[in-house]
């Protein structure tokens, strides 16, 4: 009997002696430059957002916290550093809405959305405005929807490229409403909005975040919000919901997340940091403004928000038809 207490008694005691040093990496963290990878290029919309956050995570934290602009495959380059990476807590990932999306789009990928890491907190949301071109004769959502179904496959629409988000919210429209355009896909975000100031395609999708200015200015033509409100920026556009269609959502998300595996309390320290920062004056001058909702969740909550998207857009793919399992 006493042989056997003794292997009992050394697992239990290795195991605390793991839990302690694991409590005090957490204690001493960060202790030297962390890395924050951002999978788009500086300056836009995801990189504004994790460079908010790594000033508000230098100054709480009291360590450099710098951003690392990793672009390509929609991101994916970034998303899979950081899988690989040390789950230590000194190489973080700010991502976008793509993380949950890509695999329908690149099958190859290196990693698993909720496998391959641990949520730290969604920080912001931008929702999604259906535009028109200016020379629309359309100037209201009703007037839209009938006029796409006067003509069905008469009117076309612009994506930065198919699978994206622009494309799957246009395709969920036409699910919700029984609509049906033509999808022009294009290489970025540019292409769009320069081809539908100029009338060259009829519609988009576009994020609030980074359009406001040309949504402001009337260089397109917002119709409606696929959010939950209306946006400061645009207090006279509605949502989806006020004309009918409220099961039309979309938008696209910043969120920090770390390598599977790191520990708990270091995640828990990050998140707390951003719960408070998203209430700064910082924080809401550079993006409400800009038509961006902040939100500063738990590392549970977030969680739970991502399996909800993943499902959603396991769906939602399958509908498409794009995109394999």
């Amino acid at each position: 009997m006493q042989r056997r207490i003794v292997p009992l008694a050394i697992a239990s005691l290795c195991a605390m002696a793991f839990t302690g040093a694991h409590a005090a990496d957490a204690d001493s963290y960060p202790n030297k430059t962390v890395k924050i990878i951002v999978g788009f290029q500086a300056g836009g919309p995801t990189d504004v957002v994790a460079r908010l956050a790594a000033r508000a995570l230098s100054d709480a934290l009291k360590s450099p916290f710098i951003v690392e602009n990793k672009p390509g495959a929609t991101s994916n380059i970034a998303s899979e550093m950081v899988a690989a990476a040390p789950p230590d807590g000194y190489t973080l990932l700010l991502a976008a809405s793509p993380l949950v999306m890509n695999k329908y789009v690149y099958p190859q990928q290196k990693f698993d959305p909720l496998k391959s890491f641990e949520p730290v907190s969604k920080i912001s949301v931008a929702p999604g405005v259906l535009s028109v071109s200016p020379k629309s004769p359309a100037k209201t959502y009703q007037e839209f929807e009938a006029l796409a179904k006067q003509k069905p496959d008469g009117l076309s629409y612009g994506s930065t490229g198919k699978g994206g988000t622009q494309h799957m919210a246009m395709l969920r429209l036409e699910e919700l409403t029984g609509m049906k355009m033509v999808h022009v896909p294009y290489g970025g975000t540019t292409g769009v909005i320069n081809d539908l100031m100029s009338s060259t395609i009829d519609a988009a999708f576009m994020t609030s975040m980074g359009s406001m200015p040309n949504l402001v200015a009337g260089k397109v033509r917002p119709l409606a919000v696929a959010g939950p409100k209306r946006l400061p920026g645009l207090p006279n556009v509605p949502t989806f919901a006020e004309v009918g269609v409220p099961a039309m959502k979309s938008d696209s998300w910043n969120a920090l997340l770390a390598p599977a595996g790191t520990p708990k309390a270091v995640v828990d320290k990050l998140a707390a940091v951003l719960e408070k920062a998203v209430h700064t004056k910082e924080f809401q001058d550079a993006l409400v403004p800009q038509g961006s909702m902040l939100i500063g969740n738990t590392p549970q909550q977030f969680k739970a928000e991502l399996k909800e998207e993943v499902a959603f857009w396991a769906d939602q793919f399958k509908k498409a038809k794009i995109g394999n399992d």
